[in-house]
């Protein structure tokens, strides 16, 4: 059911906006933490970012199912709230030091530290997807209709860059080669986290959704990924498939984005540079949500993928810093007004009362094919990078541009997938006329 209640919009800002800095913390940081702490590879960088979309995904689809039998998101989204913020208050711990001492025999104690980082990552990717992507997001759609959808994905899909910002901002302080700045990083995320679920118990309104035939909770699991479901639902599917090509081609170069600014580009004040883009592509993302609202998918999709490839042009062409803000400028107002465009669309072709059933089925496309396929790439492509060679005698790859290329040839795949995708919607808009 549609809300225009003003605790609505408040819990929708505040959950989303602290959850996605959850995620900017594991999904940008977490590789520049064990990039710096303890020299990890690409592939270690991989390995980590494919390990957490399968965790991910099973989690969203396991947990989303058993809201739906339940009849209950906000338990889910409060309670995930707080143990998402005690486990990532766990990564205050993860240094050489205090690692070296538990495991006195190890070969490297920065290599236990990146298995420990990465096993970590899971188990705090279990509560916040259980949270977020699971609960929060069948909230959402619950509590949205096609007048106000448009809007609440706009904020929804701004939040991730206002979120980077805020990390950005809130990182300007530390100084993130030194291992005591990641551990008050990790105190402090952790603790807000853990407080908004708190504020939750009293901001959350319950949505109705609990229905006689969502009580089997082993076919609600299986639901989305039924061959008569697919049948009956063909365009929510194409758009998942169109959406599971969007974040492959984001995951390319998400992993690498900060190391290759800092590094690559020898941008030091790279905090400085990218908050206005920041600031001004989630300004635009929030307009666009309403611009969703009056024009439709089909032309709003064509305008985020057409910013989205001129913006991986210009980075992958140039280095100099101007058009280095420009090319993240457009590639940013691409990225997060094409995740509203498909956040929106599917939330309309995701049947009445399965929300949460469905949200598995939506991080499959979303978080598992692009998280483990992306990084891959992008892996394969910086296999033969050029290294450095640090201080302490190790060596780190530097990621280069190739990055952008190989992310723009997916979006060149993208674009085949979404013609006959609209094709399909106008079709099907016309025959409902």
């Amino acid at each position: 059911m549609a809300t225009k209640n003003s605790k609505f919009w408040l819990t929708l800002v505040i959950f989303s906006l602290i959850g996605q800095v959850a995620w900017v913390v594991e999904n940008m940081y977490f590789n520049v933490f064990i990039y710096k702490m303890f020299n990890a590879s690409a592939t270690d960088i991989s390995l980590m970012v494919a390990a957490s979309a399968v965790t991910a995904t099973l989690t969203t689809v396991l947990v989303g199912a058993l809201s739906d039998s339940l009849g209950n998101r906000k338990a889910f989204i409060c309670g995930g709230y707080i143990l998402w913020g005690i486990s990532i208050m766990a990564f205050a711990f993860i240094n050489v030091d205090t690692v070296g001492g538990l495991f006195p025999f190890a070969t490297s104690a920065a290599a236990v530290c990146i298995t420990l980082v990465i096993i970590f990552d899971c188990i705090m990717t279990f509560f916040g997807s259980s949270a977020n992507d699971a609960c929060f997001n069948a909230w959402l759609t619950d509590s949205t209709n096609d007048s106000n959808r448009g809007a609440a994905e706009g904020i929804n899909s701004m939040m991730p860059l206002v979120a980077i910002l805020v990390v950005f901002g809130g990182f300007l302080g530390f100084n993130l080669d030194k291992s005591e700045s990641w551990t008050s990083i990790f105190l402090i995320i952790g603790i807000t986290v853990l407080v908004i679920g708190i504020v939750g118990i009293i901001t959350i309104k319950e949505s109705a959704i609990k229905t006689e035939e969502n009580k089997n909770y082993f076919k609600n699991i299986l639901y989305g990924f039924s061959p008569k479901v697919i049948k009956n639902n063909p365009m929510l599917y194409l758009c998942l498939i169109c959406f599971t090509v969007f974040g492959i081609a984001i995951q390319i170069f998400m992993p690498y984005l900060i190391i290759y600014y800092e590094k690559s580009l020898a941008l030091t004040n790279y905090v400085f540079i990218m908050a206005p883009a920041i600031i001004l592509a989630s300004v635009f993302t929030a307009f666009f949500g309403r611009l969703y609202d009056k024009i439709g998918f089909a032309k709003s999709v064509i305008l985020s993928t057409a910013l989205l490839m001129l913006g991986f042009i210009i980075l992958y062409l140039f280095k100099n810093t101007a058009l280095v803000f420009v090319g993240s400028l457009l590639m940013m107002c691409g990225y997060l007004s094409g995740m509203a465009a498909f956040g929106a669309v599917i939330r309309h072709y995701t049947p009445k009362g399965k929300a949460g059933m469905f949200q598995g089925l939506r991080i499959v496309g979303q978080v598992l094919i692009p998280g483990i396929i992306g990084p891959a790439i992008g892996a394969a492509v910086l296999k033969n990078a050029e290294t450095i060679l640090n201080s302490d005698g190790t060596v780190s790859f530097l990621p280069n541009e190739n990055i952008f290329l190989a992310a723009l040839v997916v979006t060149v795949v993208l674009c085949a997938a979404l013609a006959f995708t609209i094709l399909k919607i106008k079709k099907e808009n016309k025959t409902n006329a």
